[in-house]
């Protein structure tokens, strides 16, 4: 990656600080700021957003992305300049808005960092300056922190009226919409020595009426400590009869307006403000004066008490900056255990923003966004999977840490339900399906069932990923619950005698609550989608796959993708069933009940046989549901991994023969589904007046037919050379998700309802893409998986074009604008890529494997490339060294040295692998270096 000149935002340090100039003349921009105790905070460049800690408490009103420049319900801090007017630390005052596009409006700089935001903004006609910083620290409480500095810029003191203002609404986002007025009468607002505090009496939201036992509030100082001199706790008193946040009367006119009341003033049944008039202040030219917000959200405390204990903390612009750098200290740590240094330093820096996202989506979930204004809460079960490849990368993987990613891994398989579907919500608190109570899990939101068919292919990716990272084959083995809920026969059915107070948990017939090993619940996932087939012998698509937007073919679709994953992962578990038994263990105990599914092992069937196939699925539906025997059977692994291997050699003859398109214009690639009537999807369709080629691909199709090494050498280089032609879009960074179809096909999926380019209908969809650049790697065409990235990476960095902050989006629309920035499985996908295929830094069932994938451009100007990683949780400094600048494939592995000794290692093609007792031997609190030579082969 050579240097990039970077259209607006810049990186100011090596630690992913950037900053931008005039950030307010840009809509769509936000910085979430939140903390492991469940606060999520999101905070614009003129301080819009919002303040909460899940669904049902908000302290300040929800937002939805239009919002962000629609509502005037914003954070402010007023100044009231003596004899010259009004003025907004934050830029929400009429007239500053009036001057967004004229010469005369302030200068505005944004910096930002991890996670943290400063804004500063200056009038140079008043002479004077205002910084805003935004943080929420990584402490126990829900709050979030905003420090406003005034500083004096002229030649003459400034008398000034200081008057914060925050909006209030405490309670659910349900209300923004439903009893809105009705809820605020529930408010019970009270004026403390510091701020203004509102608990409402009850909670009305989709759980009915309840009491409510939490107090949100609107807390201020003065840099030394000192409390405000009155307050306004009522909206309508603030504004004033005509007037609005924006211009509001108690200080564009405060001779007409209500007073101000004291500390100890109770108001109930109104809209409420955190809204703090703090004494006046001179400023002598070249002074400075800081006040500290605090905007807490606290949960069945006494108001008092919670209250003051906050002020103890955060109360003065000393702990505050305590705060902010414990803050920094905080996520610095966090993306410590993964970088890079290339002959680009901005993508060295933008790869921070990516590696932090996964962390976000673990905290948030994929709701609680401007962008993701939809969802309660919690995670989905394939976002669980995803983000845990990313933790790998991040966190210590070894076997033996407590409560870490294998316990994560573990508690995770506790969703999956006997007939192979899954629990599809995972929720942040213990559940009692779970043995190791890491995460708890839902049928669905609103329980509404539906079963993505990709769901049961995840876990294996990122189990495959941990045991290549640990060796910890035990872990195959190891035993753990099943989900069990109303829902059987993969949502087709229902058990009518399961009530929830049965638990949540799969039983024997006697009671017993069932448990298996977690290869056992690998193979019932794969084996029921091997079995579950549609009229042209490929698994049906059900409710959807990883395209959410695929949803209207549940009858008669199947989708060919995940079928090429699924046989690629079959493949993998027959490789695992071989680990198993070259370590030692020749047998693995299983249900009894999957020896329906094991044909090969005493009832074999013809694979070509659909009805037979369906009617064996159906005959273990019957024998493991609503209950299950309880009964196991000893398996040979041998004959464990042959029958795994002839249903993955089958599959892949099979998409080989029947779903391979060659069109009229000479290209190949694969079909990826078939839609509710039926008919195959993809392919030349002439005659589409929306679509001058008459053609249908998918990008979808191609990257698992890629990944699950369903493709030929000659096909993989086929599907390249049709993507490029039908699907490569340089305005929106890279490879669309499809062509555009033409129709809205109800027969397919609702993604064909959007206008073409958006979102699931033929937009750049990073995930996609970047899993399709990972395909491309494994495969060996190195050149075309880093086209992608590359592409995507300078998409995002355009400023200009793309309108984001540093990361990578969930989708380009066709302006090149990013789109739903930071909950996105790209960025597990992208740190995944960089980390074990181009710097080619990966296990082998614990030994480490070295094979880079790095070309010529991507060597600095001393000819290396090196990245910081976690390996046998051993922090690792992994430096390759290409004097002679050649590009891949021109390179192989010469020498290795640790800590500057060289070492032996074996050599595999042009690879290296290293023992992992050589690691183990290092000592653990150090960081230790690789420096690899490569030489030409």
């Amino acid at each position: 990656m050579t240097k990039t000149d970077v259209t607006g935002w810049r990186f100011i340090d090596d630690e992913g600080t950037f900053a931008l100039e005039d950030p307010h003349k840009t809509n769509y921009l936000y910085l979430p700021l939140v903390n492991e105790a469940g606060i999520v905070s999101v905070v614009t460049p003129l301080l819009h957003g919002d303040v909460k800690t899940g669904q049902n408490t908000f302290a300040t009103a929800p937002v939805s992305v239009e919002d962000l420049h629609n509502t005037r319900s914003a954070r402010n801090f007023w100044m009231n300049v003596h004899g010259v007017g009004p003025w907004s630390a934050t830029g929400n005052s009429a007239p500053q808005i009036a001057q967004t596009f004229s010469d005369d409006g302030d200068a505005v700089t944004l910096e930002a960092g991890f996670l943290w935001q400063r804004i500063i903004r200056e009038n140079t006609s008043l002479g004077l300056r205002a910084e805003t910083i935004a943080i929420v620290p990584p402490t126990a409480d829900t709050v979030e922190l905003l420090q406003v500095t005034l500083t004096n810029t002229g030649d003459a003191p400034l008398t000034l009226t200081p008057t914060a203002a925050i909006p209030l609404y405490g309670r659910s986002a349900d209300n923004l919409r439903d009893h809105r007025h009705v809820t605020s009468l529930l408010h019970r607002i009270r004026t403390n020595a510091h701020g203004v505090l509102v608990r409402p009496t009850l909670s009305f939201d989709e759980r009915g009426h309840q009491p409510n036992t939490i107090t949100y509030g609107v807390l201020g100082v003065e840099d030394n400590g000192d409390a405000p001199v009155c307050f306004y706790p009522v909206v309508e008193d603030f504004i004033g009869e005509g007037g609005s946040l924006e211009w509001p009367q108690a200080v564009v006119a405060p001779e007409q307006a209500k007073p101000g009341v004291p500390a100890g003033t109770t108001v109930d049944g109104y809209e409420a403000i955190g809204a703090l008039r703090f004494q006046d202040v001179t400023l002598q030219p070249g002074a400075s004066k800081a006040y500290v917000l605090i905007t807490a959200i606290m949960d069945d405390a006494g108001d008092s008490v919670a209250a003051a204990s906050l002020i103890a903390a955060y109360g003065s612009a000393a702990k505050f900056a305590q705060q902010f750098e414990q803050t920094r200290a905080h996520w610095e740590a966090k993306l410590a255990p993964l970088r890079v240094q290339t002959a680009d330093p901005t993508f060295d820096g933008w790869l921070k923003w990516v590696t932090v996202q996964p962390i976000l989506r673990r905290l948030i979930g994929n709701s609680f966004l401007p962008y993701h204004d939809y969802g309660r809460g919690g995670r989905g079960w394939r976002d669980l999977w995803q983000d845990c490849l990313a933790l790998l990368l991040m966190e210590p993987a070894d076997a033996s840490a407590d409560g870490g990613v294998r316990d994560l891994l573990f508690s995770s398989y506790a969703g999956v339900r006997s007939d192979g579907s899954n629990a599809t919500i995972i929720g942040a608190e213990p559940g009692e399906t779970s043995a190791s109570s890491a995460v708890s899990f839902k049928a669905d939101r609103n329980n509404i069932p539906r079963v993505w068919m990709d769901h049961g292919a995840w876990p294996l990716l990122t189990t495959q990923l941990y045991l290549d990272a640990t060796g910890d084959l035990d872990f195959l083995l190891q035993e753990q619950v099943y989900f069990k809920d109303q829902f059987i026969s993969r949502a087709q059915e229902l058990d009518l005698v399961w009530q929830p107070e049965d638990g949540t948990q799969l039983k024997t017939a006697d009671g017993a609550v069932y448990t298996g090993s977690v290869l056992e619940h690998m193979l019932i996932q794969h084996l029921t989608a091997f079995f579950n087939v549609g009229e042209h012998n490929i698994i049906k698509l059900e409710g959807a796959d990883w395209n959410d937007g695929m949803d209207m073919a549940r009858e008669r679709g199947e989708s060919v993708a995940f079928t090429a994953l699924y046989a690629g992962n079959l493949h993998t578990l027959s490789e695992l069933a071989r680990a198993l038994l070259a370590a030692g263990t020749t047998e693995v105990t299983l249900a009894a009940e999957l020896l329906l599914l094991l044909d090969t092992l005493g009832q074999p069937l013809d694979y070509t046989d659909i009805a037979a196939k369906q009617a064996r699925l159906a005959a273990y539906f019957a024998a493991a549901q609503p209950v299950i025997s309880g009964e196991k059977a000893d398996v040979s692994l041998q004959a464990l991994a042959d029958d795994l291997a002839a249903k993955a050699g089958w599959l892949a003859a099979h998409l080989q023969k029947q779903e391979w398109i060659e069109n009229a214009e000479g290209y190949g690639w694969f079909n990826g589904y078939y839609d509710d009537d039926g008919q195959r999807v993809e392919g030349d369709a002439v005659g589409r007046p929306t679509d001058p080629n008459g053609v249908r691909m998918t990008l979808t199709g191609q990257t698992f037919a890629l990944l699950g090494d369903v493709a030929t050498a000659e096909q993989a280089r086929a599907i390249v050379a049709a993507a490029d032609h039908y699907l490569y879009a340089e305005s929106m960074g890279g490879y669309r998700l499809n062509t555009d179809f033409g129709d809205v096909l109800l027969n397919l999926g609702r993604c064909f309802g959007y206008a073409f380019g958006h979102k699931e209908n033929g937009a750049m969809f990073s995930h996609m893409a970047v899993m399709y650049a990972n395909a491309l790697y494994r495969r060996g065409l190195v050149h075309e998986g880093h086209k992608v990235l590359d592409k995507i990476y300078r998409h995002c960095c355009d400023f200009a074009v793309s309108r984001m902050y540093p990361g990578i989006p969930e989708y380009i629309n066709p302006r090149g604008r990013g789109m739903y920035p930071y909950l996105t499985g790209s960025a597990s996908w992208y740190p995944l890529t960089l980390v074990n295929e181009v710097f080619g830094v990966k296990g082998n069932l614990g030994a480490l494997w070295l094979e880079p994938k790095l070309v010529a451009t991507q060597f600095d100007e001393n000819s290396d490339a090196a990245i910081h990683t976690l390996f046998a949780d051993r922090q690792l400094d992994i430096v390759y060294h290409n004097p002679a600048r050649l590009d891949y494939g021109d390179y192989t592995i010469d020498t290795i040295t640790l800590n500057g000794e060289p070492i032996s290692f074996e050599h595999r093609d042009h690879a290296a692998l290293l023992p992992r007792a050589t690691l183990l031997a290092l000592p653990e609190e150090q960081t230790h270096t690789l420096d690899v030579y490569l030489v030409a082969r």
